[in-house]
């Protein structure tokens, strides 16, 4: 044993003379991948990103980066990427530490303000640079992006299932709350009558007596409008600070209240008035709440080359300029051949050549092949959403959306790094 244990010397003079890599497998995928991430390329973005107006130095953008990586590579929260980093050395190593660490590296919280502080041109750049490992580690060939597939998929938000009489007790629930915070006295909350409305909605409509279900909503209806507009006419005795608070709140109830189920753009969470109602014609599920995302991906290994959402719900043609720009971007190549599903047809794009699911003129047997494999796409696409974050976006807002699908393209690049070194590393024998 090393006398020092008895020397009363502190752990952390121990931990320095112990470098980390000493003790780890120097073939583990994530050692070998955080030699193929260039570290001072996204270094750069990040400073530009912050720019000068903080004081304090800002955490190594090294880690932050490292930490959004894991996340999106293997399905973590914030919470659970943060407390994986203490546990587990090779993610250390893969961050930039050089000794062991014992305490958490940031807080949770952290990663939310780096995203928003990286924006969307920071995370591209995190996509950019997992295109770049894959090209050192052989995954593709530079020559592999002159040939992609492109298409679109839903990427749902974290909200429940919109129903009339849920959004509107839920607006009547924060207008009451409000309205005690800034002191504001209101006539009648209908904390008790409010929600046995709710549950007759739900019940009238299960036993599918519509009638009745209806004129519980008008019921509901009447009740949230009259809070709304008691709390209006209070609106001055709000500080001035305070006023575009509500206002915003007052603003989408008033569109909760005005709505009807055959309206257009209709508002589907309070906490999240950019989503949208999506249908791909899927019989499993037929309507989809987020936002559409374009995702390109190389023909032959599948990897993700660019990956933008697209909000409006716009067709699906109209998005391919977009994302062949993104991908020329980030890639450094201009894609020559895109092979796409009937949904985009009647769409050019100059310089390339648009080939779709079954069209016949013009094709050889070589290109018959090359259509047919359009469809790997799609397990590329279940792949994101079973093994990483495109199933559910958490983060708020349109920006959340568009930082969330260019995150999940680079998790999806470094599982697809990881799973070929795997077959390269060797493990040290021990005695």
């Amino acid at each position: 044993m090393d006398p020092r244990h008895h020397s009363g010397e502190p752990a952390s003079s121990l931990r320095q003379d112990f470098p980390l890599l000493e003790h780890l497998n120097l073939h583990h995928p994530l050692i070998v991948l955080a030699r193929l991430i260039d570290c001072n390329a996204i270094d750069q973005v990040a400073y530009e990103a912050m720019g000068s107006r903080h004081r304090r130095p800002p955490l190594r953008p090294r880690l932050v980066a490292g930490l959004l990586y894991l996340q999106h590579t293997f399905d973590l929260s914030d919470e659970e990427v943060v407390w994986g980093w203490v546990e587990n050395p090779y993610w250390q190593v893969f961050t930039g530490e050089t000794y062991l660490q014992t305490e958490p590296p940031i807080d949770p919280s952290s990663l939310s303000r780096w995203r928003k502080r990286l924006g969307e041109a920071g995370v591209e750049e995190l996509l950019a640079q997992s295109i770049e490992a894959a090209k050192r580690a052989s995954v593709i060939k530079p020559a592999s992006i002159k040939r992609v597939i492109v298409d679109t998929t839903v990427m749902a938000k974290a909200i429940a299932p919109p129903t009339d009489s849920a959004l509107l007790e839920k607006s009547r629930v924060l207008l009451v709350k409000a309205a005690r915070q800034y002191g504001l006295s209101l006539r009648q909350n209908y904390n008790r009558l409010a929600p046995c409305l709710v549950r007759q909605v739900a019940q009238y409509a299960h036993a599918r007596q519509f009638k009745r279900m209806r004129r519980a909503l008008r019921a509901l209806r009447s009740r949230v409008g009259r809070v709304q507009r008691d709390i209006e006419r209070q609106l001055q005795r709000v500080p001035p600070e305070a006023q575009e608070r509500l206002d915003e709140l007052l603003g989408r109830t008033r569109r909760i209240l005005r709505q009807r189920p055959k309206d257009k753009n209709k508002l589907y969470a309070l906490h999240a008035p950019e989503v949208e109602c999506i249908s791909k014609g899927k019989a499993r599920v037929r309507y989809e709440f987020g936002v559409k995302v374009s995702i390109v991906t190389t023909l032959k290994e599948g990897l993700v080359v660019g990956a933008r959402s697209m909000p409006g719900n716009p067709y699906d043609g109209h998005t391919l300029h977009e994302a062949l720009e993104q991908a020329a971007i980030l890639s450094d190549v201009e894609p020559e051949m895109v092979f796409v599903d009937r949904g985009y047809k009647g769409v050019e794009v100059d310089h390339v050549q648009i080939w779709r699911s079954g069209q016949k003129r013009g094709v050889t047997r070589g290109l018959k092949a090359m259509i047919r494999r359009r469809s790997a796409i799609e397990p590329t696409i279940g792949h994101m959403k079973s093994d990483g974050k495109l199933d559910r976006n958490w983060l708020k807002g349109a920006l959340g959306d568009a930082l969330n699908a260019v995150l999940c393209g680079a998790g999806h690049n470094l599982r697809l790094i990881i799973n070929k070194l795997k077959g390269t590393c060797r493990t040290n024998p021990i005695y």
